[in-house]
């Protein structure tokens, strides 16, 4: 079994509002990405990588990101879509002829934070089960509004905020996306499209510093919690 690494990284950051896409950003003198990337590297359970990026920046991920932190599970640099699933379906179409069993885990390239041991359960749920999504219980009091008035109060308990990585065995995945492109169907996010099968997808305990780095105000987040690791 092949167990690969999809990290879509093909945003275009604009609430960043920086010059560059935000994977690229630097952070502790390093993009985004490439502290991304390393996690997988650096997992023994992690057996390739495919990074998915905008057409027009994949010889520069290749350059200033994988060939120049040598990432080396790297197999394939593909190009993405105009919306991060379409990305993603690029991203398993380039993986055409793969076991329907070997597991795919899809991860955002700005989530840096994620803890090797969240990965591993990951892989082991979505083995045994239909699909395995990362998440983390509410902490906040969630509303249901429309127009601007409150029109419910969902349990606490019930609600939980989707993370990455979400991983499913490549066959089902992969259906989920092929039958949700010929419906033109625009899912939440992966596990959404896994749903939409009939299929369970279970849940794993993931880490609130697993942010998905976005606004400048992530990025002092992130600092802080790179500087919390050094110290």
């Amino acid at each position: 079994m092949t167990v690969t690494a999809l990290v879509p990284a093909a945003g275009m950051g604009k609430r960043m509002g920086a010059d560059i896409n935000k994977q690229y950003l630097l952070l502790d003198g390093r993009p985004i990405l490439a502290h991304t990337l390393a996690v997988f590297e650096a997992a023994p359970f992690i057996d390739q990588i495919c990074v998915i990026a905008p057409e027009a920046e994949i010889p520069y991920c290749r350059e200033h990101v994988v060939e120049r932190y040598h990432f080396t599970k790297v197999r394939d640099v593909v190009a993405g879509g105009k919306e991060r699933q379409h990305s993603v379906l690029n991203g398993l179409r380039s993986l055409n002829g793969s076991p329907e069993d070997d597991v795919v885990l899809i991860h955002d390239g700005v989530r840096p934070f994620i803890p090797a041991a969240v990965l591993k359960r990951t892989i082991e749920v979505a083995i045994a089960e239909d699909g395995a999504l990362v998440a983390v219980p509410a902490k906040d009091t969630v509303k249901t509004v429309e127009g601007g008035i409150v029109t419910g109060t969902p349990p606490r308990e019930n609600i939980w905020l989707a993370q990455t990585p979400q991983a499913f065995r490549y066959g089902i995945i992969r259906a989920a996306h092929e039958l949700a492109a010929a419906e033109g169907f625009l899912g939440t996010d992966d596990a959404s499209l896994v749903e939409r099968l009939g299929r369970e997808v279970h849940v794993v305990m993931g880490d609130y510093r697993n942010i998905k780095i976005t606004t400048p105000e992530d990025m002092l987040l992130a600092e802080a919690f790179l500087k919390s690791v050094h110290d």
